[in-house]
Formats: C-alpha cells, structure tokens, sequence
C-alpha cells in the first residue's frame, strides 16, 4: 500500500510537471506568433490560465488566456501599454502548439490600451504632468492622488504641471493644479481642462492665475488622444485613470479575433 501510494504520487507530480511544461511551450508559440503577426518590439506576456491545460487543450477550448505587450499607435505618437483578456477561446491544440493560429473564436474578448505618465507627460509637452484622482475620493490611502477609477460617466480629474515661461513672471515655472473631464468619444480619449482644482501644498490653483493667462493654461492641458480601437479590433467604450495611467477600455462577444490586430499596424 505505501508503494502504491508512493507510486501515486510520483505519477500526479509528473501529470502536473507534463501539464506545466505543455503550458508553458504553448504560451511560448503564442507569444512568438502574437510577436511576428502585430509586429511588436518584444515578445508579450501570455499566460493560458486554468486548472488543468492539458484538459483545455484536449477539448479545445480554453477558459482564460491573458495577453499583454507593449507597442505603438500608428496615429499618436509613443509606446502604449495593451492588454487583453481571452475568454472560451476556441482554438485546436496543434494550431496553439505550431503558431499558425490566426482567426480564432472567442466568447468574450477584454481589451485595454494603457497610457503612462512619461507617455502623458510627451503629448501635453508638460514633462512633470501628473494625473490624479478627484480630492474628494481618498479611499486609496493616497489624499487623492493615486487616481481611483473613473470611467467615462464620471470622468473628472485633476492635472499638475509646470506653467510655461509665458506666464506672468510671478507664476512662470511653477506648478498649477486643473481640473479636467475625462472621456472618451468614438475612438478618441478626451481630456478637457475646465476649471481650477484645489492645489496641494506645491500647486496653486487656477484661478490664483492673472485671468488673461487662465485660458492658455486651459489649453495647455486640453488634449485629444486617437485611439481608433484596442487590441484586437475592439472599440473603446470607456476610459478611467488610474494609479497616474489613462486607460481605455471596452469588450466584445462571441466574436472572432485577428491575432495580428493586438496593435494596429
């Protein structure tokens, strides 16, 4: 009985090593032929999640594959964050296993493009720019200022930056705290700058600014971000910041999806 058990034991850790290591070289061939297909810079990250893979594969149908890379957006200018989340992926086990997977079905399909704050920084030519969440919502321990998620129905935030040296001379080179409207329209992320937001202790607010200068600081901070679609052709439907990042976001059903559209070329 203790050799049976033993010889049990040695037979589940070479199932679980088997069913890893299929795993792993099938997230690899993905990952090369999501690289090769979209022409990204670098190999994304993929990992096929589920409890057994061997049983996915087997039935050819897979629970959850998750993907993300990074690339650029062929009308804004930058590197870009994609991710996108795969779920009831239909898919042959020898189409996963060679690479030549292309169009495949899938009962839901999460996308998002994430842009970071040197990226955000570069388009509003302001390279201290920092996005923050509304002051009033400290839930995340951080007064405000990790920027909780906001989508595209409430959509407010505020923006830091360095005025320009065309300010008046007693503002010029110093930071000022603007409140803006995030939302995202079509396949286009607006970030509007409406009005003053309350300062922190190395801001002053808008409205401290001569009038004469508070439009151009509106301006300054007013930018449209050309998305078109997220990964794999979906359109956005909402957009939220987060942690110092704007996100796009949407979703689509019982679709079937172009691995070569994980960034648009």
């Amino acid at each position: 009985m203790r050799k049976l058990i033993i010889g049990l034991l040695i037979l589940a850790g070479l199932a679980v090593v088997t069913d890893f290591s299929v795993a792993a070289y099938s997230e690899y061939r993905v990952s090369r032929a999501l690289r090769k297909g979209a022409d990204l810079p670098a190999d994304p990250a993929v990992a096929i999640r589920g409890v057994s893979f061997l049983a996915q594969a087997l039935d050819g149908r897979y629970d959850n594959v998750w993907i993300r890379a990074g690339g650029n957006q062929p009308h804004t200018p930058g590197e870009y964050e994609f991710e996108a989340t795969l779920t009831g992926v239909r898919l042959p086990l020898g189409e996963l296993v060679d690479g030549s997977l292309r169009n495949v079905p899938v009962e839901r399909v999460e996308s998002s493009l994430r842009i970071g704050p040197t990226e955000l920084g570069r388009l509003f030519n302001i390279p201290d720019l920092q996005v923050k969440g509304p002051p009033a919502d400290k839930s995340d321990g951080t007064g405000g200022s990790g920027g909780s998620g906001m989508t595209a129905t409430d959509g407010v935030l505020c923006l830091t930056g360095s005025l320009p040296d065309g300010t008046d001379k007693q503002f010029a080179g110093k930071k000022v705290a603007v409140r803006a409207e995030l939302v995202v329209d079509g396949g286009e992320v607006k970030i509007t700058a409406t009005g003053s937001c309350p300062a922190e202790t190395d801001t002053i607010p808008l409205a401290l600014l001569p009038q004469p200068d508070q439009p151009a600081v509106l301006a300054r901070f007013t930018r449209t971000i050309d998305i078109k679609e997220l990964p794999f052709g979906v359109q956005p439907a909402k957009v939220r910041a987060d942690g110092g990042w704007i996100v796009a976001e949407g979703k689509g059903v019982n679709v079937t999806i172009d691995l070569d559209r994980l960034q648009q070329s």
